[in-house]
């Protein structure tokens, strides 16, 4: 008789995940098919999922074993599945009747180049066809698994982004591979290719322009609105319920728009293949009025360099000093303010809806910035924003 075994992963509420392991076939799956059925019985309740990353191989008697237990539950969902025994499941027709998710491809990314760094994650290049995001612990397999169906939504409806490959391990991380033939950042050029400074500068602006141009169809993304809402409710634990309140009424000034927004189009963000520039990290995908997607390039290029130096240059790979630089060449010819005292102006508009920006994404960050929440609360809330309450309110519903 071959080894095989089942046993109890995890027990909750919603699911029971059980272990199925070594080789299912019909030397054991009489013993197997008791001992799962009985667990079963014993721990009512919830959805069944089998987790099957142990699982080496499972012959027709073990397959009968799932449609009994499908039958019984009425669904049943399979985790884990290596490429061997999917190929199983797909040639017996098994991925039609039952959810099926193959194991993510385990890669290492020792001696890669780093590309790119951000509060999300990592950028590295796997080879000269493919990079690689891993993303940082507190970032959710689901959030990253939406970032993939997002980019791919993008690319069908004609936004210049990279094709999204697949899922994948690399030590304790989770990444998403990505296609990316002979490019650099944004950023990598600004700094290879100083001599093509105004140029790439012009690209910039134009990729920027055009990409707000583009119209998406309803309910592809969230609305800006929606997200900002939902990061509103998540302050009660530094603000009170009427600066919520507060927060709630401010957004719901802004008009609807199915504009894409990115949320970071910054040049750390933005490849360059060909001489075209493309968009990465769709992680913040929203749709809504176009500005305020400026609203955070304002925050990248012009205010990170002043406020936090050092972690901008790690996200761009480009000095502080090149970073503001960028910044006021950008705004100047996005808004076609030549004169510095009118885009010092402009800037004062952009800062009132950069502190209004602040206040809704200090419960989302690292932990850094959560442990500060107060002190940021204070300054961009109370000493910014509720001040200029009705200067905010009119630019929010101009934007």
């Amino acid at each position: 008789m071959t080894n095989a075994s089942v046993m109890i992963k995890s027990v909750s509420e919603e699911k029971i995940i059980f272990s199925l392991q070594g080789r299912v076939d019909s030397s054991n799956s009489a013993q197997l098919e008791k001992e799962l059925f009985d667990l079963r019985a014993n721990n009512p309740g919830g959805t069944v999922i089998i987790d099957a990353e142990d699982l080496e191989y499972i012959s027709s008697a073990g397959l009968r074993i799932l449609l009994r237990m499908r039958k019984q539950e009425g669904e049943l969902e399979m985790i884990n599945v290596s490429r061997d025994v999917y190929d199983i499941f797909e040639l017996t027709g098994f991925t039609d009747i039952l959810t099926v998710t193959r194991a993510l491809r385990t890669i290492d990314v020792e001696g890669c180049e780093i590309i790119g760094t951000g509060c999300s994650g990592t950028v590295y290049r796997l080879d000269k066809d493919t990079i690689v995001k891993l993303y940082r612990p507190w970032i959710s397999l689901e959030e990253i698994q939406k970032e993939r169906e997002y980019a791919k939504i993008a690319f069908l409806n004609g936004i210049p982004t990279a094709i999204s490959y697949d899922v994948v391990r690399s030590g304790e991380s989770y990444g998403l591979v990505f296609e990316m033939l002979r490019s650099d950042t944004l950023g990598q050029a600004y700094k290879k290719y100083p001599e093509q400074y105004d140029e790439l500068t012009r690209k910039y602006v134009a990729f920027v322009k055009d990409f707000h141009q583009q119209k998406m169809p309803e309910d592809t993304f969230y609305s800006i609105q929606s997200l900002l809402h939902s990061r509103a409710d998540g302050l009660n634990e530094w603000c009170t319920q009427e600066e919520i309140d507060l927060l709630h009424s401010l957004i719901d000034c802004m008009p609807e728009s199915v504009s894409p927004i990115h949320g970071d189009l910054h040049p750390g963000n933005i490849m360059m293949q060909d001489g075209e520039l493309m968009i990465i990290d769709m992680t913040e995908m929203t749709t809504g009025p176009a500005i305020y997607d400026i609203i955070n390039v304002y925050r990248d290029i012009v205010a990170a360099p002043r406020l936090s130096p050092k972690s901008i240059e790690a996200s761009m790979g480009l000095p502080a000093e090149i970073i503001k630089k960028i910044g006021d060449d950008f705004f100047a010819l996005y808004t076609g303010l030549d004169d510095r005292a009118l885009l010092d102006e402009y800037y004062a508009k952009q800062e009132l809806l950069y502190a209004f920006n602040v206040c809704l994404t200090v419960g989302i960050g690292p932990e850094k910035i959560r442990n500060n929440a107060s002190k940021i609360l204070d300054r961009q809330l109370r000493k910014t924003v509720i001040p200029n309450e009705a200067t905010l309110r009119e630019l929010l519903q101009n934007l």
